[in-house]
């Protein structure tokens, strides 16, 4: 219901201005962007880059990014080049342990039972079949079924000694107590897809797995499908011995993050000195389609397109620089904020996109998302404006056939983009670039939920052109109307708030039901307050001062890529204690709260103005959960004391 409302909100909020012309930009800007990007030609980008298994610091990887250092530079971006950042598991970057590479040559595992003599899967026939981070072995075991294999009951009453272990949880969960305490030889997973309206009914798809990437016991993992794991079960459960034979070369070695970049440098000598990022992230194995080459392609497309009509004189060239970057997901992107702290100063604002070219078939929602309550910004409006905009003429054209912009790709469909203008959502690299250490306001553009993400069935096919196209649109226009951005702008800029404003206060209103009054004037308060820092973002854009990045001793979120900062300087029997973490509240979970306290508590905020706010954004929370995990943070010397 509330992405329903929020839609139609963002809807009437542009109706009249659809009737007349586009919003924030000129209607020949308009125009030239949508003549001009290609659903297509990021499809075949997708179709490139899906080839490879894309794990961070991997060979495969490498190749996927210098193929996009070729096509930015047969494009026509400027600086097109691979950048590297070492990674070798004592580095950090920032709350960021650098993990290293991790590379792939053979594994197989057959069944070699009397009378079964059977390859079951292979990295060559499907390399998603290895959990990442596997390391090599030779073994001929029996199989032995320990449910979930997370837990000591799962084990009791079981030898398995030796022996391969098959486990419905995720492959680094049965490590702890199958490999490293009962001697277990290897993993045998069928890990579920992610949760969603949708899960466990293809019992076809086998799921990307992983292990511990710093877990002192070093073991292998098979991923296998539900319907094989079955098969597997019921065997066992009428006595039969299952004899498998697993082999595997692979490992970790020293190496380096590869990161991607390229640039469309600003025509106005001051302000070329700041940027707006278009960000994604490359890794993800193969085939990893939507999640996330097609961020990936959508970035691309959108900088090939503007780099030629700038070139071709068909738009000016925007005053500020716009930066391209591939990194590895959140990983890159800690390093690239934390060793290039030049870089990062000069960023104003990021376009990032994680997901954004599902087809019916992966039953997505799209979302065109604002930042973090912490952090208010103009920026979000922007992007929703368009995003509201691109709906309503879309809704248009497969209502009425009748639409001057319809953004359809010749090979893709037809059906209105009906994204949701909504709130943060966390789980990609605009996190690190909205944690206070840099306070980076971004956009993000994202699928979600996606019935085939990390799995086998994330496919090209399964990929829609029309969709890239209206990411691809939503993103360049947002991208391109920053880098442009002047005084002049103002106006057009505000009316954009002012739609943002209307969908704030209609949030503001149904979240007052239920509340006593208390609460109700703490949220009345934070709306009132963060509309106020909306309108002082607009105006610090364009005034020629830069608020410098605050000095902290770590950067960076808490909990970022196999790695999770208060866990290793706390001990986890000490991190697994924090209430807030398991704290569920009106519209959001543990991970969402500890995010919002750490972003004040940076920002120097006082324990009581963190519990008031956090319980404005995510529903009220007990005071003591906060200071407990304020107590926490300040333990391990991530914020000083917190009055």
């Amino acid at each position: 219901m509330r992405i329903r409302l929020v839609l139609a909100i963002g809807l009437l909020s542009t109706s009249a201005s659809a009737q007349q012309r586009p919003p924030l930009l000129s209607e020949p800007v308009i125009d030239a962007l949508a003549k001009e990007l290609s659903g297509e030609r990021a499809h075949e980008t997708i179709r490139a880059i899906s080839k490879n298994h894309r794990v961070r610091g991997s060979r495969p990887f490498r190749a996927a990014a210098d193929f996009i250092v070729a096509r930015a530079r047969e494009g026509g971006l400027e600086d097109a080049k691979v950048e590297e950042f070492p990674a070798d598991g004592k580095i950090f970057y920032g709350t960021q342990r650098s993990r290293p590479p991790w590379d792939a040559e053979f594994a197989e595992l057959r069944e070699i039972s009397p009378g079964r003599s059977r390859l079951i899967t292979s990295w060559n026939k499907e390399p998603m079949s290895l959990a990442e981070d596997s390391e090599s072995g030779d073994v001929t075991a029996q199989l032995v079924d320990v449910g979930a294999g997370s837990s000591e009951k799962d084990y009791a009453g079981k030898n398995v000694k030796g022996k391969l272990i098959l486990i419905s949880s995720q492959a680094d969960a049965g490590v702890p107590l199958g490999v490293t305490k009962y001697g277990a030889a290897g993993i045998i997973s069928y890990a579920q897809n992610q949760r969603t309206g949708w899960w466990g009914e293809n019992t076809d798809l086998v799921r990307w797995g992983h292990l511990d990437t710093f877990s002192p016991s070093r073991t292998f993992a098979f991923m296998v499908s539900p319907r094989v794991a079955k098969s597997f079960r019921d065997r066992l459960s009428r006595g039969e011995r299952i004899t498998l034979h697993a082999k595997v070369k692979a490992g970790q070695h020293p190496g380096a993050y590869s990161v991607a970049t390229a640039m469309i440098h600003g025509a106005d000598p001051r302000l070329s000195q700041e940027e707006i990022v278009f960000s994604c992230h490359l890794d993800h194995p193969n085939p990893g389609a939507n999640d996330n080459a097609s961020g990936c392609a959508t970035i691309l497309e959108a900088g090939i397109t503007l780099s030629k009509l700038i070139k071709d004189g068909k738009i000016p060239r925007p005053a500020r620089t716009i930066r391209f970057v591939w990194p590895p997901e959140i990983e890159g992107t800690m390093a690239i904020l934390n060793a290039k702290p030049d870089w990062a100063k000069r960023i104003r604002a990021v376009v990032h996109m994680d997901m954004v070219g599902a087809g019916l078939e992966s039953k997505s929602v799209f979302h065109v998302s604002g930042g973090p309550g912490s952090l208010p910004s103009f920026v979000y409006d922007i992007a929703q404006t368009f995003g509201a905009w691109v709906n309503d003429q879309t809704y248009r054209y497969a209502a009425t056939g009748a639409s001057k912009y319809p953004l359809v790709s010749p090979k893709g469909g037809k059906e209105p983009l009906l994204a949701a203008l909504d709130e943060y959502d966390m789980g990609s690299d605009h996190d690190v670039y909205q944690d206070a250490s840099w306070g980076i306001p971004a956009i993000y553009l994202h699928d979600w939920p996606d019935r085939y993400i990390h799995t086998t069935w994330d496919t090209p096919d399964r990929i829609d052109p029309t969709k890239l196209l209206r990411a691809a649109f939503i993103g360049a226009a947002s991208g391109y109307f920053l880098a442009s951005m002047s005084e002049k702008d103002l106006p057009a800029a505000k009316r954009a708030i002012d739609a943002g404003s209307l969908r704030r206060q209609l949030r503001m209103h149904e979240r007052l039901s239920g509340l006593d009054d208390p609460e109700a004037a703490n949220l009345r308060r934070y709306y009132s307050d963060y509309h106020t820092a909306v309108d002082r973002s607009l105006s610090s854009f364009v005034s020629p001062a830069r608020t410098e990045i605050p000095d902290l001793a770590v950067r960076g979120p808490m909990s970022v890529f196999g790695y999770d900062y208060l866990s290793d300087k706390l001990g986890a029997e000490r991190a697994g204690k924090l209430r807030l973490l398991e704290f569920q509240g009106l519209r959001g979970a543990g991970g969402d709260y500890a995010y919002e306290v750490l972003n004040l508590a940076r920002r120097g905020m006082n324990a009581a103005d963190i519990r008031n706010t956090v319980s404005a954004i995510y529903g009220p929370v007990p005071m003591n959960l906060v200071v407990e995990y304020l107590q926490a943070l300040t333990e391990a010397r991530v914020v000083p004391n917190i009055p």
